[in-house]
């Protein structure tokens, strides 16, 4: 195996043990949510005047999609959808008391998972972060045009 495909095979593998590891935590705190619906709910606490475009190109999830996920959220009284006076047209979301209370928990669990990696980002010196994240932008711009290349990507539909 050569470096780069190593590379390949190790990012995934670390993505995969933590994703395992997180969602072991998530799912015993956030139960009675669908991770999809944690994550729309953590994108609309973060962002003013969330609304369904916004969210789908963010997530590279289709709009009818994130249309579905935020219908359960109003019905299940996590978000509240609003229109702005100068337009009518668009709607927007925004979280409920409830809403906020389940992001306020996802946003610790976050906290926690930091804390617990901490003994590992000590470590890193600030020029291994720059290179890290020189690699991780180049990679992700390519990913980027490659999705751009698509006629049916998630941020087209």
């Amino acid at each position: 195996m050569n470096k780069k495909e190593q590379v390949l095979t190790d990012f995934r593998d670390l993505f995969s043990k933590l994703v395992w590891l997180n969602k072991l935590k998530m799912e015993s705190t956030l139960h009675d949510y669908k991770p999809s619906e944690v994550h729309c709910i953590e994108y609309i606490g973060n962002h003013a005047d969330a609304n369904v475009t916004k969210m789908a190109e963010s997530m590279y999830m289709t709009r009818g999609a994130i249309s579905k996920i935020t219908k359960k959220l109003i019905d299940k009284q996590l978000i509240e959808s609003y229109q702005k006076p100068d337009n009518k047209k668009e709607i927007y979301f925004k979280l409920t008391a409830q809403g906020s209370q389940i992001k306020q928990a996802h946003d610790q669990l976050h906290q926690e998972f930091e804390e617990r990696d901490q003994v590992v980002f000590e470590q890193v010196t600030d020029e291994q972060f720059d290179h890290m994240l020189q690699f991780i932008q180049r990679y992700s711009d390519h990913l980027d045009d490659e999705i751009k290349k698509l006629d049916h990507s998630p941020k087209s539909e």
